[in-house]
């Protein structure tokens, strides 16, 4: 009787186990490629034949070297100036244009590689990450120290201009990744507002010149995008991430969360990284932020 028990009970423990054991692996195969790679995983995998390497630098750096394999598609392609704002996204079918034109496919494997001398510099890379994301591409990945570790690390270079396989790209747009003016402040007060700036310029202390007047989105909290990196441009460990993500969001990972910085591009990497990375499953990037928002006499603003 107690063996027949104990039989039951494993059967049923079984069973309720047995979702995990199938999601987790599903989960897992969602993505192909670790959303950030080193150099050393890169060099492994140059020739795998879904890989695509894509260099953001402008041309000119390009040509005097760059990671083997690697298309040339400036970071001009994936983020215009509309009216005013800087860095917005170009209109769909030009956006599916650079896709496709890149030799990207829906089952590409895509690793962005840029210059990141300076902080500043890395922004480019995430923005162009959320940006892919946007439009359908699942399997994202940064070069961890980008170009510049690349060479510091010795890697081979190549001068060949190499002629991407253009294919046409026919996207599926994930319109939930960016959030406009005017859902921002209905959301007020219901979603949680993250000031990636940093912390001089969250306090209303500085800003940039384009940007009209000091100050935040009313209710913001501040995640500094510059946390995210070591002094050598490499980003933390992902136990430091993964707390200082926490320190703001209580690792709520349902919680919808609005990301905004001085035009919407640097705020793409904590977008990025807590998405991708860490799992937030509801996370949307305001796109005109500070700078059109700090226009408006209306849009509720502090200090």
């Amino acid at each position: 009787m107690r063996k027949m028990i104990w039989m039951k009970a494993a059967v049923l423990a079984i069973m309720l186990l047995l979702p995990f054991a199938i999601t987790a692996p599903a989960q897992a195969a969602a993505r192909g490629i670790d959303p950030i790679v080193s150099a050393d995983w890169l060099e492994k995998n140059l020739n795998n034949p879904n890989l695509v390497i894509v260099d953001l630098r402008k041309v000119e750096e390009y040509k005097a070297g760059h990671v083997p394999g690697a298309v040339n598609v400036f970071y001009g392609s994936w983020a215009i100036k509309r009216g005013d704002l800087l860095n917005e996204l170009p209109a769909m079918d030009d956006l599916a244009d650079v896709i496709g034109g890149a030799g990207i496919g829906a089952n590409s494997l895509v690793v962005l590689v840029d210059k990141t001398e300076k902080i500043p510099d890395q922004f480019g890379l995430t923005r162009v990450a959320w940006t892919l994301k946007y439009a359908g591409i699942n399997n994202i990945a940064i070069l961890n120290g980008g170009q510049d570790q690349w060479v510091k690390e010795k890697r081979a270079l190549s001068q060949d201009m190499v002629k991407p396989q253009a294919k046409p790209y026919k996207a599926a747009w994930n319109k939930n990744l960016f959030i406009d003016k005017a859902s921002v402040q209905a959301k007020l007060g219901k979603a949680a507002i993250l000031d990636t700036r940093a912390p001089g310029f969250y306090e209303g202390k500085e800003k940039l010149a384009f940007v009209p007047k000091l100050g935040r989105i009313k209710g913001a909290v501040n995640l500094p995008v510059g946390q995210l990196y070591t002094k050598e441009g490499l980003y933390k460990s992902q136990a430091e991430l993964a707390s200082l993500v926490a320190k703001i969001t209580g690792g709520d990972l349902d919680k919808e969360y609005i990301l905004y910085c001085d035009t919407g591009k640097t705020c793409t990497s904590w977008a990025f990284v807590m998405t991708d990375l860490f799992g937030y499953k509801d996370v949307k990037v305001y796109d005109g932020s500070s700078m059109e928002w700090l226009a408006d006499p209306n849009a509720p603003s502090e200090p």
